[in-house]
């Protein structure tokens, strides 16, 4: 018994834009498309009135979730602290169009955004998103933590180095020259913020999340 539920896709910068009912047709509207906007629905009124509207009002936004664990588990884990960023990446295929921001936990008010890149990964866009906001916070004097959902990206801002597999090359120049920037940056400065990883199983999605598939 198949129990998928059926999704709704919201295009609003594509090769066509509109609402798409297969993953499949989504796909390749943003497909090459440098700067796709695009948002997945559980129903079709609700992709036809985010069309209406302007992509950034969407994405982030939690979806009503219900946890799976029990009420133990969830007790013990507790609720999310909202002094606090949450930051996240987006990437159309591995290596494929990427891009990252950073928001606040509580309000989901965009602090920064950076893309979208001709080629990355989500775990390059995480690690960037990640020590992006570690400068943010430094810069800003904060004493906020900082989530992430990613245990690569945390793994690599302690190593103070981006593992990444993928080879440079012209295209993924940009991304490549961050990365140096970040690993630079890592290396020569000290900071205090903690970096938490976010609860996907008992809070949702993270608030930076795009919405994507």
């Amino acid at each position: 018994m198949n129990t998928k539920k059926k999704k709704y896709y919201t295009v609003w910068k594509g090769h066509k834009t509109g609402v798409f009912e297969k993953w499949k047709d989504c796909k390749a509207q943003i497909k090459d498309f440098p700067g796709a906007q695009y948002k997945s629905f559980s129903t079709l009124e609700a992709a036809k009135t985010a069309l209406k509207g302007n992509y950034y009002d969407y994405i982030g936004k939690s979806k009503s979730f219900k946890s799976d664990l029990s009420e133990a588990d969830l007790k013990k884990i507790g609720q999310p602290n909202y002094n606090s960023i949450s930051v996240d990446a987006a990437s159309s295929g591995n290596p494929g169009i990427m891009e990252y921001r950073g928001v606040d936990t509580k309000t989901k008010k965009q602090l920064f955004i950076q893309g979208p890149f001709k080629e990355g990964t989500n775990n390059i866009g995480e690690f960037l998103a990640l020590v992006h906001g570690l400068a943010f916070l430094k810069q800003h004097k904060s004493d906020r933590i900082i989530y992430t959902d990613s245990r690569t990206a945390m793994s690599w801002v302690r190593k103070k180095t981006c593992n990444s597999k993928i080879e440079r090359n012209t295209k993924n120049q940009p991304v490549f020259d961050l990365v140096e920037r970040a690993e630079q940056w890592l290396k020569a400065n000290e900071y205090t913020t903690t970096i938490v990883k976010w609860e996907t199983k008992a809070w949702g999605e993270i608030p930076a999340d795009f919405g994507r598939k």
